[in-house]
């Protein structure tokens, strides 16, 4: 088999990489042959998976420096620069969170007749950055931009579980990991209930979670709490679809979620 940096050989390479598509092409197939581990990589490792001659490997490497997309280590591995950085900085912020959960979130109350909410992490609480309320006087109240306690109501134990490398004593939120979704009766507040899923961004981040809360002797009855689930994984899933997230955890809770769960609820 002929030597990756074989001059001779690497004469049809470097005619076909003169095309300006051909080295597109080839830049890209650097750029992706960096895997989530890989903090960096040799020359001869980025030849073997691209299938390049080292060579025309260093000729796009050294085009990809210039343009701050790879880095030349101290050790002479190569490791990403920060444009790509830059661009999915960008990317990121083209995608909207607030018009594409505000509308899930009034139609989510309105189906249900209670308080959707939307909410993220924040180191050690939880925020709500958006919220719908029903237009019934006896509703669970949330506060938009307030911090509330992370391991407490169903919205924190999502965030938990989604986001905490998990240890063997997490029982609890391994099995809603494993669900993808969780309830909570009186953990905050001690007449509410609330039942909550994750919201997954184009990453495989968990984005956030997305809560329906009220009265906990409304909501207690396991048939009204598998409604409220349902309809909450409903929005969660759509929510995820929207920004662009895997959505199969979510149906596949939808397809599982029974009355059964909620019989000890409450």
């Amino acid at each position: 088999m002929a030597d990756k940096d074989d001059s001779s050989s690497d004469t049809a390479d470097s005619t076909a990489a003169s095309s300006g598509v051909a080295v597109l092409d080839r830049a890209f197939a650097l750029l992706g042959a960096f895997g989530q581990d890989d903090d960096a990589l040799s020359l001869a490792e980025l030849s073997r998976r691209t299938g390049l001659y080292k060579s025309t490997v260093l000729r796009l490497l050294a085009a990809l420096e210039h343009g701050g997309f790879v880095r030349r280590l101290p050790d002479g591995q190569y490791a990403i620069g920060p444009a790509p950085l830059r661009l999915a900085t960008i990317y990121q912020r083209s995608f909207h969170v607030g018009p594409i959960v505000e509308p899930l979130l009034k139609q989510l109350s309105t189906d249900t007749g209670e308080t959707a909410s939307f909410y993220v992490r924040h180191g050690e609480a939880r925020i709500a950055l958006y919220r719908w309320e029903p237009a019934r006087s006896v509703r669970a109240a949330v506060a938009v931009g307030q911090q509330y306690a992370l391991h407490q109501g169903a919205s924190g134990k999502v965030l938990c579980a989604f986001s905490d490398a998990l240890s063997d004593r997490d029982e609890g939120l391994a099995a809603i990991r494993e669900r993808g979704w969780a309830a909570s009766y009186g953990e905050r507040e001690p007449d509410t209930a609330s039942v909550a899923a994750p919201v997954w961004a184009i990453d495989g981040r968990v984005q956030g979670a997305i809560a329906l809360s009220g009265p906990r002797v409304r909501l207690s009855p396991p048939e009204t709490m598998l409604d409220a689930c349902r309809a909450v994984l409903g929005a969660a899933r759509e929510a995820s679809r929207l920004l662009g997230g895997d959505v199969a955890l979510l149906e596949n809770a939808l397809r599982t979620v029974s009355v059964a769960d909620f019989a000890a609820g409450g």
